[in-house]
């Protein structure tokens, strides 16, 4: 099972920095820097910590619904706290654990106050796919009689030597 550090490492380069955005600014703001990005949430940082996070949900169920205005808005008076966070050496079972739980779809990556990254259920369930697929193979090639040596990358018989 791999760790939070491994996952953030396998994200594509286009993925690794991290977009926030501040809680004084306007939610238009916010949801221009999620449209230019692709991204569906941004952490809220102040003061170099992460205060909150401010998702497309949120814009939907509290501006959206409450007649409220995208350009008069703050981030603070929508975004979601308090924040649930993970540290790098969590694994992706419990993460995926604690979005389940906590009915979340975005996760602060944070290490000793600092902003690591930012986890999206997408990016836990095609790790898990992946995991999963790979133990498949691993099996039928088990029940075939195979094994694989994995420092090699080299398929090889049962019984037979390297």
């Amino acid at each position: 099972m791999k760790t939070v550090a491994q996952l953030l490492k396998l994200k594509a380069l286009h993925n690794q920095h991290v977009h926030t955005i501040g809680p004084d600014q306007m939610v238009l703001e916010a949801l221009k820097v999620m449209t230019e990005k692709n991204v569906g949430a941004l952490p809220v940082v102040a003061d170099g910590k992460v205060v909150g996070v401010v998702s497309e949900r949120d814009y939907a169920r509290k501006v959206v619904l409450h007649g409220r205005s995208s350009v008069g808005t703050p981030v603070s008076a929508i975004m979601s706290t308090p924040v649930v966070t993970v540290d790098s050496r969590q694994n992706i079972d419990t993460c995926m654990g604690i979005m389940t739980n906590s009915h979340l779809r975005h996760l602060p990556v944070v290490e000793n106050g600092v902003l690591l990254g930012l986890l999206s259920i997408g990016d836990l369930v095609k790790e898990a796919i992946a995991e999963q697929a790979d133990l498949i193979r691993q099996l039928e090639q088990y029940i075939r009689g195979e094994w694989v040596d994995t420092s090699t990358d080299n398929n090889c018989w049962l019984g037979a030597t390297a």
